[in-house]
């Protein structure tokens, strides 16, 4: 979709279809604009459920660290992502907060991998939620 800003654009796009989706808690404001509900309540009975924090957050908590430390790996990144925990700014955070971060620019590379590796018994509630939804 792009961001946000392009719901009002994709809700009329696709008007006649069951959409469902997620979206990062700190934008809520503007889904429930778009989608004129009152509270979040609303939104997930019209099928867009919350992240807690953002996707990258959820992903890497479903996946777990280990699981994230195996994608890098795959991908060829491990190395990067140690020499990244050593850097001054990042050597402190606790591993789940590197990982956040270090993803951070890649996701677009990462979401399809890790969505690939999930374990269906640890998906966390909103994508466990706007599956069942569509």
């Amino acid at each position: 979709m792009g961001g946000y800003g392009n719901l009002p654009r994709a809700l009329g796009q696709y008007r006649n279809v069951r959409i469902a989706g997620l979206y990062d808690v700190g934008e809520e404001r503007h889904f429930l604009r778009a989608l004129a509900s009152n509270d979040r309540g609303e939104l997930e009975r019209v099928g867009f459920y919350a992240c807690t924090r953002d996707l990258e957050d959820e992903l890497t908590r479903a996946v777990g660290p280990d699981g994230m430390e195996r994608a890098l790996a795959e991908q060829g990144e491990l190395r990067a992502f140690r020499t990244y925990q050593k850097q001054p700014a990042h050597r402190g955070r606790p591993l789940e907060e590197q990982l956040h971060s270090f993803m951070w620019n890649r996701k677009q590379k990462y979401a399809v991998l890790l969505v690939e590796t999930l374990d269906l018994e640890r998906v966390l509630r909103p994508l466990d939620r706007v599956l069942a939804h569509v």
